[in-house]
């Protein structure tokens, strides 16, 4: 393998953008496989490792072996290239288009460039389709968010610590280098406060989201997400596969966490299956039938197997309605212990009340209890009883939830698990029942603002753009999006979905929602005849 660094190409108003170029050792000529991102492409010359972040490149000498070629870039304004950092701007996405057609100008092309990589390198993908640059041949996006407002940084209009995480890394990354290497660049624009300055849906984010321009995407595209990234990039790449109109395929992996999904797709085996056969293909044209295979393939959970399907989301799931209870579960400890039920309610004026922050909340929601952190103690709970079947739950999820608040702005974060067995004897000493987190969603009350048009019967879209206060007493019914899934609950667990309008570092991580200082009051949930909150999950029948 032969490796050419700090290649500078120009663009179309005099900036250079600077690449490494990975080639067979021959002078061939070989289709190009394209990853660009703000990560440093020397980057490449370390290990994959859970302490060094954004290593989202793939196996790139076993490509170069199996007969590519591979351009990785530094997005202008990091790395080694010129000009300013514009995080996905128009300039950067026209960046994209023109390193596409250089590439397909090189003696060492054969004119089909293909994009690849997972997070930001996906990102970029989306919006290198929506272009449409001529030599631009398929895409597969592992890990790409379409619509950074709500499938990130705020989630359901719920202010995320990702993303300022994530940039002061990606800042640091740049700029601090071994002894002896003066190379690091500061990038300058503070990315963290813009996020934080546009707290609602405005141009500003507008002119980062590929969700609106899907449908100008032409060419192949093989969509590649994993269900441990709810809060980041699932969505996205669910709603992305659902919304193409080009020839396209999913797959969704089992990956649990950021860890997971970066260590797959550093795997020569994870490429062998999914994604060199869609290479090969389009951009060799190997007729290997890969179009003609079923268009989805999923991984689900608790059945722990992988599982191809002829669409998504699956037509054949039937909706059950789980009605909250204020009846006690007995099952664990929280605040309410309340129920999960498929029988609609018939009382009048049930309803359960929670004051915030609670006196035990210290990181976030998560109380520390006798056997350490407790993240179900201080919240609210609402828990079904010991299943009787298997029941697989697979698809986009909806909580309809009846609630009123003293305070003009409630948030609601939601967390569905499946709650495991638990003796007779553990429960006596105090010990909360094991559980499997599956999912999320959240909701800011202030932004119930819905867009009808781009709302799926079980999947609720928000403007996002003109936050609308509550008034204090009256009760509103919100629906709350609680991203997809594909999960076996076993006979014999339980269904818990947990209620707060804050989370913690201890159970999410870097994608944490501050607890901000405004939020002190008594939030109310009703669940009687007239106000039946009900989550409704997507069962897969046997």
């Amino acid at each position: 393998m032969r490796v050419t660094s700090d290649v500078m190409v120009p663009m179309r108003d005099g900036v250079n953008i600077a690449l490494r170029l990975y080639q067979p050792d021959d002078d061939g000529a070989y289709p190009t496989l394209f990853a660009i991102s703000p990560y440093r492409y020397d980057t490449d010359d370390i290990p994959v490792h859970n302490l060094f972040q954004w290593r989202e490149t793939g196996p790139v000498e076993w490509y170069i072996d199996h007969g590519y070629t591979y351009v990785h870039a530094d997005v202008r304004g990091s790395g080694k290239s010129e000009g300013t950092y514009g995080f996905f701007d128009h300039t950067e996405q026209q960046d994209y288009y023109d390193l596409i057609e250089w590439i397909a100008e090189q003696p060492w092309s054969t004119g089909k460039v293909g994009g690849i990589g997972q997070s930001y390198y996906a990102m970029a993908q989306w919006f290198m389709g929506i272009l449409n640059p001529p030599h631009l041949t398929c895409l597969a996006p592992y890990d790409g968010m379409i619509d950074m407002y709500r499938d990130s940084a705020y989630n359901g209009g719920v202010y995320s610590e990702f993303f300022v995480w994530w940039y002061n890394l990606v800042r640091a990354n740049n700029i601090f280098r071994a002894a002896g290497d003066n190379s690091g660049r500061a990038m300058e624009p503070d990315m963290a406060m813009e996020m934080m300055r546009h707290q609602t849906y405005d141009d500003w984010w507008a002119e980062r989201a590929a969700h609106p321009h899907l449908s100008k995407i032409k060419v192949p595209v093989l969509s590649v997400g994993a269900w441990g990234k709810v809060g980041l990039h699932l969505r996205g790449n669910l709603i992305a596969y659902e919304e193409l109109q080009s020839p396209k395929k999913l797959v969704v992996t089992g990956a649990a966490n950021i860890n997971e999904a970066v260590h797959m797709f550093d795997k020569p085996e994870f490429h062998e299956r999914f994604f060199k056969p869609f290479y090969d293909h389009h951009l060799k044209g190997v007729d290997n039938g890969v179009m003609d295979e079923p268009p989805v393939t999923i991984y689900v959970r608790g059945l722990n197997e992988y599982r191809d399907e002829t669409e998504w989301p699956l037509a054949r799931a039937e909706y059950v309605p789980y009605y909250l209870s204020g009846d006690q579960s007995g099952s664990v400890t929280s605040l309410n212990d309340g129920s999960l039920t498929t029988t609609a309610p018939s009382g009048e004026n049930d309803t359960t009340s929670y004051d915030y922050p609670d006196h035990q909340w210290g990181l976030g929601v998560v109380a520390m209890g006798p056997f350490g952190p407790d993240p179900a103690a201080r919240v609210l709970t609402f828990t079904s009883a010991p299943l009787d079947q298997d029941t697989e739950v697979s698809g986009p999820i909806v909580l309809e939830l009846f609630a009123a608040s003293d305070q003009p702005e409630t948030e609601f974060i939601v967390k569905l698990s499946d709650q495991l067995p638990q003796s007779e004897e553990e429960r006596a000493q105090g010990r909360q029942p094991a559980f499997v987190p599956v999912t999320k969603g959240w909701l800011n009350s202030a932004h119930r603002d819905k867009d009808e048009a781009r709302s799926t019967a079980y999947r609720p879209f928000y403007r996002h753009a003109a936050p609308q206060p509550m008034t204090a007493g009256e009760v509103y019914r919100f629906e709350i999006e609680i991203h997809p899934t594909a999960h076996m609950f076993k006979a014999g667990h339980r269904i818990r979905l947990e209620i707060a309008n804050g989370d913690s570092p201890l159970t999410d991580a870097v994608f944490t929602h501050q607890y901000m200082p405004h939020k002190h009051g008594r939030d109310t949930l009703f669940h009687d005849r007239v106000h039946a909150s009900r989550l409704l999950l997507p069962v897969i029948p046997t």
